[in-house]
């Protein structure tokens, strides 16, 4: 018999051998000893995922001679028939060779009507079916959806966007996932082991990675390695004959970017591109990688099955030298990289500079930071790393300033004698300000307790004053402040539903009126927006100092903020 290559001779030949979708063959098991069976089937999935062979297990498993059965026998003429492609009660064709609606007419719609020579059902299997024309589509409607009893339908695709939906609609879909690497790994070292080849594991993961979920690609993958290995087979074969990058270099090029070394990280890609590498697939292996770390940095204790106790420890020795807000901003850069690398003729080019960004990227700070550590200081406690600092979201800011600039502007503004008193001594800049929270009395009226809130809101922040004036208090119920907003001013009320607008909103609410309320938007014709709460007249003093307002002044008066703005040549903006 002629050599037969590993995708074939270890094609699965009942439910329990198809790797890796058990939510499929169970519920064809369970179809078929229920005796549930659909007259039309449609697998969807990527290539080398089990489509076609699933097809033919579901044929044999109907046909088989020992009766209907959800483990058929194997051994018999119809299952050995099936299996080999020869049955005559299983047409199995591709729609790409037959896509006018003429062979549709002749293969299928003119044989129907034909009893199976044996068996119980004359199957027709049609992979790729998203290759028929609209015509051949159209001409099989009426039988696809009648179709006698003795025939079933089972179509296969690998982009079912293409298939019309009135096709779909009469057939029982089932998504076949990508394979994880984990199995395929282990389904190689099982076939590695029926042909006495020694496989190392790490060999059998680089070649289940580069398969992407296609466990047909790996094992033709392995038997390309055996013809040019031999019974031998070791990563540095893998990585040497199709090009692809070993967990180990991805892992050193992210340390090398996490520890700011930007000669390491350039010539380790420099090796690479010598070596023959494919820069394109490293970078997304780099990609791949940032993406493990991000999620190390979200959810340490979530398992991935897809990496080795080595890759894991790696992972999370990284995410200790990096925040999550940097990560992002890290596969940002080279997502957008990796688009441009796609049509360059100079890919090296591309990927260095992305590199060079990505450390410096590392090496600046943020203002967030900046004024983190100045907040800090101004307490009188020590400054928080940047690694064990709080995430913050990415903010838009003046030109990023380094971190070596930061040290230094922070020694010189600490170091700085204070200035001398010209008319009143300044507070203690080390102790913190007191504050003085303000005792509201409850309010009466429910009119009043929103013409309080008006007030306050022009003091605390003015900004948003215009939109909160826009409403009315309509009533207060169940806990919940109802506010009423013309049907013009949807901007507002959108607007003051914000998280941070509608938090202080409802803490003034709840202060006012003496409960807790939460509050609630909605529009109503016939409402008219109030009238600007007035301003004190400047004759009159005001009752009372706003804390808020006293500390914010207090802040900008302290002599390292002032020592820190000249440094760095920057201005408070308000709120």
């Amino acid at each position: 018999m002629s050599y037969q290559v590993f995708a074939r001779k270890y094609r699965p030949q009942d439910f329990d051998s198809v790797v890796g979708q058990e939510h499929i063959t169970q519920t064809l098991k369970n179809a078929i000893e229920q005796d549930r069976l659909a007259h039309a089937y449609l697998f969807v999935g990527p290539r080398g995922v089990g489509k076609t062979s699933t097809a033919r297990i579901l044929a044999k498993a109907l046909n088989c001679e020992k009766g209907q059965s959800a483990n058929p026998c194997g051994v018999c003429q119809m299952c050995r028939d099936i299996a080999a492609g020869t049955s005559l009660n299983v047409m199995e064709f591709d729609a790409a060779s037959n896509t006018q609606v003429d062979k549709i007419r002749e293969i299928i719609i003119e044989n129907v009507k034909y009893a199976p020579t044996s068996g119980k059902y004359k199957l027709y299997i049609v992979d790729e079916v998203y290759m028929l024309s609209n015509s051949s589509f159209n001409a099989l409607l009426k039988t696809l959806e009648e179709p006698p009893a003795h025939v079933k339908f089972i179509f296969a695709t690998t982009d079912v966007q293409k298939v019309p939906t009135t096709i779909l609609s009469r057939c029982q879909r089932f998504d076949l996932r990508r394979i994880p690497a984990k199995l395929i790994s282990d389904h190689l070292q099982f076939i590695a082991k029926n042909e006495k080849i020694s496989l190392d594991d790490a060999a059998a993961h680089a070649i289940a990675k580069g398969a992407e979920g296609g466990l047909r690609d790996a094992e033709s993958m392995l038997d390309q390695l055996v013809a040019f290995c031999g019974n031998k087979i070791t990563e540095k074969d893998v990585l040497s004959i199709f090009g692809f990058t070993a967990q180990e270099t991805v892992s050193g090029l992210c340390d090398h970017i996490l520890n700011g070394d930007a000669a390491s990280a350039l010539a380790l890609v420099y090796a690479q591109a010598e070596e023959g590498r494919d820069l394109s697939r490293l970078l997304s292996d780099l990609i791949g990688h940032l993406r493990d770390l991000l999620v190390i940095k979200a959810s340490p204790d979530t398992p991935n099955p897809d990496l080795d106790a080595t890759a894991l420890a790696s992972l999370k020795s990284q995410s200790e030298k990096i925040q999550m807000d940097r990560v992002l901003e890290l596969i940002e850069l080279f997502a957008a990289t990796e688009g441009r690398m796609k049509w360059a003729p100079n890919k090296k080019l591309h990927f260095e500079v992305a590199v060079i960004k990505a450390v410096h990227t590392l090496q600046q700070t943020t203002l967030s930071e900046v004024l983190d550590t100045l907040s800090t200081l101004r307490t009188g406690g020590e400054p928080s790393s940047p690694a064990s600092a709080p995430v913050r979201q990415p903010v838009s800011a003046p030109a990023p300033v380094r971190r070596e600039s930061l040290s230094a502007a922070v020694s010189t503004a600490v170091a700085a004698p204070k200035p001398a008193p010209v008319e009143k001594p300044q507070p203690s800049p080390i102790a913190p300000t007191p504050v003085v929270e303000e005792r509201v009395e409850p309010l009466a009226g429910e009119e009043n307790i929103w013409l309080e809130v008006m007030k306050q809101v022009r003091v605390k922040r003015p900004l948003i004053s215009s939109w909160v004036e826009a409403g009315t208090l309509l009533k207060i119920e169940n806990d919940v402040a109802l506010v009423g907003f013309p049907k013009d001013q949807a901007i507002p009320m959108e607007s003051i539903q914000r998280p941070n607008h509608r938090k202080l909103l409802e803490e003034l609410l709840s202060s006012i009126s003496g409960r807790t309320l939460t509050l609630k938007c909605e529009a109503r014709e016939g409402l008219a927006i109030n009238a600007p709460a007035p301003a004190p007249p400047e004759s009159e003093a005001p009752a009372a100092v706003n804390p808020q307002a006293k500390a914010d002044e207090d802040f900008k008066n302290d002599p390292k903020i002032k020592k820190a703005l000249e440094i760095f040549e920057a201005e408070i903006l308000p709120a």
